[in-house]
């Protein structure tokens, strides 16, 4: 390590040691964080006996989630994951597809795909989204395209491309209706992975409701927790009773028999989780406030610092900030995992961006673009904690 490449470390250090609470010894990527109703709530599921997947809350929380999004229809699933495979299976997505998705994306965006049965395709990404890049992917499908009977087929693999997903990377909103342009022209579905963007929009409208339909996730570390949770939401009302059937486990209603009339799955949320995520949402508001109060003061304590930057809202965009997130220089990328090093000396838990799917042994073999992008920025991303609990009320913030 250059002894210039030492001396930013330690000034970055510094200067996200600065924005951070002084009480704070250690400081965790992203706690989920307990204000509100979420005891009232789960007691009142125990004693109620409504614990499983049907019952008041879970219906409550679909309402909920479709009044704050803006879309028709919200369907509760299990996981994320689990509404990221249904979507698939809603949009006609089969086995030996192709889907289009970034590389730069948590590992269950390429394993909902995975199991389908289908092939990820990999694409890269823009800078200023960290999303996928619409022009790339655009001039991409020009040229592996062939079109038959109203289908696209890539002329590369023989296998017909299906979809297309878009994932809002860190809380920062993907430029959809761009990507949504793109897919309009070729004929193929676009599916929104919001499962980080909860909260965040862009030209005024909440992201996951661009495409056909998205999915939310509410795992512990979402900026709103169910424990483990998922959403489908859309505003198509005839996908949105499909996919309450389908994860129901295609059940036909009837008093007492038990009927199915499709391969479905069990992927409903349980009434407990959906009861800690009305609570949850209750205070949906409070958190985005405390959450982009962090990141100014991020952003405002590393401005000084040469060698970094910090990743601001695309124009036109309201993020979330769920996951603050910094940029190292080229020269500096090298050091990055002595920073993370240095950070984690400090207490402080960052973390770098995940492995690039294309770069995962069970998807080496998968068809990619070319990922100039991405491969630069994987390599310099660095997370920084983002927890509700560090950033605490302030009067000037407005929720």
């Amino acid at each position: 390590m250059t002894e210039l490449a030492a001396d930013s470390i330690v000034r970055i250090v510094d200067a996200v040691r600065s924005a951070l609470p002084a009480a704070a010894q250690k400081a965790a990527l992203h706690e989920p964080f307990f204000g509100g109703n979420e005891w009232s709530y789960v007691k009142s599921c125990l004693d109620e006996g409504w614990v499983s997947s049907v019952g008041a809350f879970v219906d409550r929380f679909e309402r909920d989630i479709a009044q704050v999004t803006g879309a028709r229809r919200a369907i509760a699933t299990v996981n994320g994951t689990a509404a990221l495979h249904l979507s698939l299976v809603l949009h006609g997505v089969v086995a030996g597809d192709e889907v289009l998705l970034p590389s730069l994306t948590f590992v269950a965006t390429a394993n909902a795909v995975a199991h389908q049965q289908a092939v990820p395709h990999f694409c890269d990404i823009d800078t200023t989204t960290l999303s996928l890049d619409a022009d790339k992917l655009g001039a991409w499908l020009d040229r592996i395209v062939v079109r038959r009977e109203g289908q696209c087929w890539n002329r590369n693999t023989g296998r017909r491309i299906a979809a297309v997903i878009a994932v809002h990377i860190f809380g920062h909103p993907a430029d959809v209706a761009r990507v949504q342009q793109v897919c309009d022209r070729f004929g193929l579905a676009l599916i929104e992975d919001a499962a980080e963007s909860l909260g965040a929009y862009r030209d005024g409208k909440h992201t996951g409701t661009t495409g056909h339909c998205a999915t939310l996730s509410f795992n512990g570390n979402k900026i709103v927790t169910t424990g483990g949770g998922g959403m489908i939401i859309t505003s198509d009302e005839a996908l949105a009773e499909r996919a309450k059937h389908l994860s129901t486990t295609a059940k036909l209603p009837h008093r007492w028999a038990f009927e199915h009339d499709a391969i479905g799955y069990n992927y409903r949320m349980p009434n407990l989780n959906a009861a800690l995520g009305c609570a949850q949402l209750e205070q949906l508001p409070v958190f985005l406030a405390r959450k982009r109060l962090l990141a100014e003061r991020y952003a405002a304590a590393l401005a000084p610092v040469a060698g970094v930057q910090f990743m601001a809202e695309p124009p036109g965009s309201r993020s979330n900030h769920w996951l603050n997130t910094l940029l190292l220089d080229e020269a500096l990328g090298p050091s990055r995992d002595l920073l993370l090093a240095a950070l984690h000396d400090a207490g402080i838990a960052a973390r770098p961006a995940w492995q690039l799917m294309h770069l995962l042994p069970m998807y080496a073999a998968c068809p990619r673009m070319d990922l100039p992008v991405s491969e630069s920025y994987a390599q310099r991303i660095v997370n920084l904690p983002s927890g509700v609990a560090l950033c605490p009320p302030a009067p000037s913030v407005a929720p």
